[in-house]
């Protein structure tokens, strides 16, 4: 790993954490835009929303805390893992988000390129999974 890449390590930390939490409280500030996406062969998807707003919330408080950080950070990719039905159902049926400010019909390129950015997503928990690097 280069020198200018890990000493992004902690500044990333940062950003990662907090948007995991804004993204976990709206799970419950509008969670009927999430239960649009949750694909039709899941039980109960205001519950799945709702688990699954508690689940970023958790993970992105735990990632910033040095003590519980590797644990949050496989949560996060386990939360990842557990959302991406979501985005191959939202892609693969091109779903239209009903009451989405600013219009609920993505295009198509953002639809599909939901699913790589997982991936990178992923990447980013990961690397916060292993030991902590030198100032991170």
């Amino acid at each position: 790993m280069t020198d200018a890449f890990r000493r992004l390590r902690r500044p990333l930390l940062y950003v990662m954490g907090p948007l995991y939490i804004a993204a976990g409280i709206m799970h419950f500030v509008v969670p009927e835009l999430y239960v649009q996406i949750v694909p039709p062969v899941l039980p109960a998807p205001l519950a799945l929303v709702y688990v699954s707003g508690v689940a970023e919330i958790a993970a992105g408080v735990g990632v910033l805390l040095p003590r519980t950080r590797r644990y949050a950070a496989w949560g996060t990719v386990a939360v990842l893992v557990a959302v991406f039905p979501a985005n191959v159902y939202m892609a693969t049926h091109g779903v239209v988000i009903e009451g989405m400010p600013g219009g609920g019909d993505p295009s198509a390129l953002v639809r599909w390129g939901r699913l790589p950015l997982q991936g990178v997503l992923i990447l980013w928990a990961l690397w916060y999974t292993g030991p902590p690097a030198e100032g991170a």
